[in-house]
C-alpha cells in the first residue's frame, strides 16, 4: 500500500493580477475553444466566397445599360464593383456577432465565469480583455481577408473593375473589416447583458436586420432621423464610396457606430460589477 503526498504549488512572489495577464489568460481561453476557431474561420469563409461569387455572377451577368439603379445605398449595391465583393458583410457580421456573443454568454452557460470574476475581483477587466482580444484576432483575421476578397473580385470583373487606389475604397474596404470586428464587439456587450445565448444571438440578429426593416414603416420624417443612426447603417456608411442622403458620411457613421459600442459595453461593465453570477 503505497500513500500520496501531497505537495503545496509554490507561487511567485510577483503574483498578482494584471491588464496583461488577464488579457493572456482571455487570449488562452479563445484559442483553446475549437467553436471559437470554427466562428471566427467560418466568417471568413463566408466573407470571401460570398464576395468572390458574386463578382463571377456579376461578371457573368452586366447590368443592362439603361436599367433602373439597384436597390440599396451606392457604393454597397450588389451590382456595383465595391458592393459586390463586400456582398458576404451581410452574412458575415451575424457570423461575428454570434462569436461574441458565445464568448460571454457560454461561460456563464458552464459557470466558468464564477472562476473568471473569482480571479479578477475588480471584474470589469474580465470584460474589456475579452473586448481586446476579439476585436484584436478579428481585425488581423478579416483585414488581410477582405483585401483579398476585393482584389479578386475586381479581378474577375476585369476592366468593369475598380482599383483599390480610387478615391474612398481603401477606406470602404478597410471600414468593412472594422465594422465586423465592431459587430463581434457588439456581440460580447450583448452576451454580457443578457448573460443568455439564445437571448444574445437573437439581439444580434433584431439590431441589425429586423430593427433597420422595421423603420421602414414608420412616417418618412421618423424614419429620416431614426434611419441613419441604427448600428447596422452607421456601419454601412463606412463601406460606402458615394454620397447617399440616407446615410451619414464616413466620418460620422464611424462616430455613431463606436457610440453604440461605448454605450452597450459600458452598460455591461456596470450590470457586470453589480449582479452576483
Amino acid at each position: 500500500m503505497t500513500s500520496a503526498t501531497l505537495t503545496r504549488a509554490s507561487v511567485p512572489t510577483d503574483a498578482r493580477v494584471t491588464w496583461w495577464r488577464v488579457v493572456h489568460a482571455e487570449w488562452i481561453k479563445f484559442r483553446s475553444l475549437r467553436s471559437s476557431l470554427i466562428m471566427l474561420a467560418a466568417t471568413v469563409a463566408v466573407l470571401v466566397g460570398l464576395g468572390l461569387a458574386f463578382s463571377a455572377v456579376l461578371a457573368n451577368n452586366p447590368p443592362t445599360p439603361g436599367a433602373p439603379p439597384p436597390p440599396g445605398p451606392p457604393g454597397t449595391s450588389l451590382l456595383e464593383p465595391l458592393g459586390v465583393s463586400l456582398g458576404g458583410v451581410n452574412l458575415a457580421q451575424l457570423l461575428i456577432g454570434t462569436l461574441g456573443v458565445l464568448l460571454v454568454a457560454g461561460e456563464y452557460g458552464t459557470g466558468m465565469i464564477r472562476s473568471s470574476l473569482a480571479a479578477v475581483p475588480k471584474r470589469w477587466p474580465v470584460l474589456g480583455a475579452k473586448v481586446v482580444v476579439l476585436a484584436g484576432v478579428s481585425l488581423a483575421a478579416l483585414v488581410p481577408a477582405v483585401l483579398l476578397t476585393f482584389l479578386g473580385g475586381q479581378h474577375i470583373l476585369g476592366t468593369d473593375g475598380i482599383s483599390l487606389g480610387d478615391d474612398g475604397v481603401l477606406r470602404a474596404v478597410l471600414g468593412a473589416a472594422g465594422y465586423l470586428a465592431g459587430v463581434g464587439v457588439l456581440g460580447v456587450a450583448l452576451g454580457a447583458l443578457l448573460r443568455n445565448t439564445a437571448g444574445g444571438i437573437t439581439s444580434v440578429v433584431a439590431l441589425l436586420l429586423v430593427v433597420p426593416g422595421l423603420t421602414s414603416l414608420l412616417p418618412d420624417s421618423w424614419s429620416d432621423a431614426v434611419t441613419p443612426y441604427l448600428p447596422s447603417n452607421a456601419g454601412q456608411a463606412l463601406m460606402s464610396i458615394g454620397s447617399n442622403p440616407d446615410l451619414l458620411s464616413p466620418g460620422a457613421g464611424l462616430a455613431v457606430f463606436v457610440g453604440w459600442l461605448a454605450v452597450l459595453a459600458s452598460a455591461a461593465a456596470i450590470l457586470l460589477r453589480r449582479r452576483d453570477a
